[in-house]
């Protein structure tokens, strides 16, 4: 079935999801807030980077609209209110949006993009549910470990990497100031869980 953009349910789908990625950006951005407050930096930092992956997303759903510039469209949609001072809370709502985008709502969209004739842009809702599962996953993950009072603590000796520093230190615990910059603990994080490292024999549990 072929559908014209402008009478296409697929326009008004990019338009959701357009305003769900602004909102999970400015969700995050807040939570970086909090994170920064409890002194959490590690957290605060990783919800900065997911922001503007979603962000980027976002861009990609506006820019898909251009043959409809200069028009508005109305939509209607369900969006989250996840205020909460807890952060495994925070972190735990997270998750369950990020699984929920990719489990359902893109999932659904790139379907009706399909079966509308832009097969395109349906490739481009499952590309990007794919990298929502992966911030769902780095969310769960983040939630067990403060769950558990670990984020900072592993059952074996492991890498951590100050995040301001790029200092590593191998052992059961992050330390609670970084030997080369004096940051503090919540600076630290998990070498598996550091950003553009290749150090593989530095996980641990």
């Amino acid at each position: 079935m072929s559908v014209a953009f402008e009478q296409s349910q697929t326009r008004l789908n990019l338009m959701r999801a357009f305003a769900g990625e602004s909102q999970a950006r400015n969700r995050y951005t807040y939570a970086a807030g909090l994170a920064k407050k409890k002194g959490l930096e590690v957290v605060q930092q990783v919800f900065l980077f997911t922001a503007d992956q979603e962000r980027a997303h976002g861009k990609v759903f506006y820019d898909l609209l251009q043959p409809l510039s200069g028009q508005s469209l109305t939509v209607d949609g369900d969006y989250p209110v996840d205020l909460s001072s807890d952060m495994l809370d925070v972190l735990k709502a997270a998750a369950h949006n990020e699984n929920q985008e990719h489990d359902t709502v893109y999932s659904g969209f790139s379907k009706v993009a399909a079966q509308e004739g832009f097969d395109a842009i349906a490739h481009t809702f499952t590309m990007i549910a794919g990298i929502e599962k992966v911030h769902a996953q780095r969310f769960e993950r983040l939630a067990r470990l403060v769950g558990e009072n670990k984020l900072f603590v592993s059952d074996v000796e492991t890498g951590w990497m100050c995040l301001n520093c790029g200092q590593i230190v191998h052992s059961t615990a992050a330390p609670a100031v970084c030997p080369v910059c004096k940051h503090g603990q919540g600076f630290f994080i998990r070498m598996e869980l550091a950003p553009f490292t290749l150090a593989r024999q530095d996980q641990a549990g």
